[in-house]
């Protein structure tokens, strides 16, 4: 285990550094995973991970294909990285097992590895991000790991657990790079050709590559006419990014609400894996991933988190004509998320979907006005949500009052009556809606 105290004042460790590269991800010479491994890892894993369900969605006739989602993230830490964590896990030497290991992640590959790691009785060092959520750092806290908060985004905290692991004479696992985590990964491809043989094509969440790396290998040596394609935001589109370049590179201000994918550099082995073998990586706007996590509470009444959403957002971008009467897997990668955080994302996602709306009215400054107001969002059928008032910072005169309203209600159209009515009985009203600005 590490000497918390040794730790704590390490300065930024440098990235061109030669002492702190990692042997089992090796730019210079990578590792390209092959079938047998994750027909090996499937095999290894199977009594340590759930066999998660691969189901088809009622969300299939509001976008014309066959929607199935496989549902990682019913695996006991809330994610697929189970997999992956326990298969590396397993393939310890005696030695290195007895010394422990240590990682960096935002979140759950960490909880993967600590969880697995109790079980199998090895210590686990997790190096996080100094503002990765709350919640995942508690949770591996929970499973017996020893976290330190090192680094300003997984980057930096990838450094620092390199520099620790050296000082210590640990293995560093990287979460996305390991090739015992990619075969680990893999075996999510396995088990969707077993429940959706005749799938036509697989929609994967994207972060530094290990997933889609493990599951093409998976699905293209079984049937390689599957179209795969990866996903990630547009905030952080480091394998998208990777994949022109034709070689990883460094994204900047990889900063994402679906920090789960938020890798500012691609994996080597990951990116050498997959990029021949994925048909297509896509970057989407973040809206989409709002109104997925959204769209899973109400029609599939699932909990899932930004990341393990992506999949869906792509469907809901409407970017891929070609699936429309397809049989589509949607892979949800993960369901770890802050309740805070969700409660945001909730309230985004339902002004994006519109069951939620935003407006400031100017009334007379009178008892009776609020009444007023209030009788014609009853009328129209809108369920006030937060109303407050301003009267000194209002550039309105004394005698008015500026109110700030956000109202319930029930799809696009309700909007639109609602505007008419503010419009028809108000002269001056500012209306938010969607991230637009329309002043009547």
């Amino acid at each position: 285990m590490v000497d918390e105290q040794l730790v704590t004042n390490i300065p930024l460790p440098n990235a061109e550094d030669p002492d702190l590269l990692d042997p089992n991800s090796d730019p210079d010479h990578p590792k390209v995973i092959v079938f047998e491994e994750v027909k090996a890892a499937s095999e290894l894993i199977k009594d340590g991970v759930i066999y998660t369900p691969c189901k088809k969605s009622q969300l299939s006739l509001e976008y014309n294909m066959d929607i199935y989602f496989k549902k990682e993230f019913l695996q006991v830490t809330g994610s697929f990285k189970d997999r992956g964590a326990r298969n590396a896990l397993l393939q310890l030497t005696s030695e290195e097992a007895r010394r422990g290991v240590i990682a960096c992640s935002a979140g759950n590959h960490a909880i993967s590895l600590a969880y697995h790691g109790s079980l199998l009785k090895i210590p686990i060092t997790i190096i996080m991000p100094v503002n990765s959520s709350l919640m995942k750092q508690e949770r591996c806290k929970k499973y017996g790991g020893l976290v330190l908060l090192k680094g300003n985004n997984v980057f930096e905290s990838k450094l620092y657990a390199s520099k620790i692991a050296k000082l210590n004479n640990l293995l560093l696992i990287n979460g996305y790079d390991h090739p015992h985590i990619l075969s680990g990964q893999g075996t999510i491809g396995v088990e969707i050709l077993e429940q959706v043989p005749d799938v036509d094509a697989i929609i994967v969440p994207v972060g530094g590559g290990g997933l889609l790396a493990g599951l093409c290998v998976a699905v293209k040596s079984i049937r390689p006419e599957v179209m795969i394609v990866g996903v990630e935001s547009n905030r952080c589109p480091g394998f998208h990014e990777a994949m022109l370049a034709g070689k990883p590179v460094y994204t900047e201000n990889c900063q994402s609400s679906a920090d789960g994918l938020a890798i500012s550099v691609a994996g080597v082995n990951s990116f050498e894996t997959a990029h021949k073998l994925v048909d297509k990586v896509i970057t989407i706007d973040e809206t989409y991933i709002y109104r997925a996590v959204v769209r899973l509470l109400e029609f599939e009444k699932s909990v899932v988190e930004c990341s393990g959403a992506t999949s869906l957002a792509l469907i809901m971008a409407n970017v891929l004509p070609e699936l429309i009467g397809k049989k589509v897997v949607c892979i949800l990668s993960g369901g770890n998320i802050d309740i805070s955080t969700l409660n945001r994302v909730i309230d985004k996602g339902l002004a994006l979907e519109g069951h939620l709306c935003r407006f400031i009215v100017v009334l007379n400054d009178r008892p009776e006005s609020i009444s007023e107001l209030c009788l014609i969002l009853n009328d129209i059928g809108a369920n006030i949500k937060d109303i407050s008032h301003e009267r000194i910072w209002s550039t309105s005169g004394i005698l008015q009052v500026q109110v700030k309203c956000t109202c319930e209600i029930q799809d696009v159209s309700h909007i639109t009556d609602l505007e008419h009515a503010l419009k028809t009985k108000y002269k001056h009203v500012i209306w938010c809606q969607n991230e637009l600005m329309i002043t009547y």
